[in-house]
C-alpha cells in the first residue's frame, strides 16, 4: 500500500488490556505512512437510558468521561515517543456509530481497532463494536484481535 493513500489514522481505545495491541498497530501504521492519528474513546450513554439523571448517573458519567481521557492520553504518550501528531476525541453516544462518525467528519484514511471489552457477556458485547464499524464503515477498518 502506497503511504500517500494514509495521511490520518484513528485508533479506538477503551483503555483496556484488550486495545493495547490495536493502538501499538495504530501508532505503528501511523509512524510508517508519516500520519496523524486521532485516538477516540466512546462513552456509551445507551449504558445509562435506564438510569434516572441523578447524582449516581452524573458521578459514573463523570467516571467514564475520566476514563476516556486516561485512554486517550495514554495513547497520546505512546505516540509522543514516535513524534506522531495526536489528537485525542472523547466522545459519546452508541460506539460503533461515534467511531465511524468521527472519523469521516475527520476524513480519516483507516480506523484501527481491537475487539474491544474486558471479560465474558461484556466482551462479546462489546466485541460486537468492531463488527458493527467493520460493516457501517465506508473506511477501511482494521480489526487487531487482542
Amino acid at each position: 500500500m502506497q503511504s500517500e493513500m494514509i495521511k490520518k489514522v484513528m485508533v479506538a481505545t477503551d483503555g483496556s488490556e484488550y486495545t493495547k495491541k490495536a493502538v501499538k498497530y495504530g501508532i505503528e501504521i501511523a509512524k510508517l505512512s508519516d500520519s496523524k492519528l486521532y485516538a477516540i474513546y466512546v462513552v456509551d450513554t445507551a449504558a445509562f437510558a435506564s438510569i434516572p439523571m441523578d447524582s449516581a448517573w452524573e458521578s459514573m458519567y463523570g467516571l467514564l468521561k475520566q476514563e476516556g481521557d486516561d485512554a486517550t492520553k495514554q495513547v497520546a504518550d505512546a505516540a509522543a515517543d514516535s513524534g506522531i501528531e495526536v489528537e485525542r476525541l472523547v466522545v459519546e453516544g452508541h460506539p460503533a456509530d461515534e467511531i465511524v462518525n468521527a472519523a469521516e467528519d475527520n476524513s480519516v484514511d483507516m480506523i484501527v481497532m481491537g475487539t474491544l471489552g474486558k471479560s465474558g457477556l461484556e466482551r462479546f458485547l462489546l466485541g460486537s463494536v468492531a463488527e458493527k464499524v467493520m460493516r457501517i464503515s465506508k473506511i477501511p477498518v482494521m480489526v487487531v484481535r487482542g
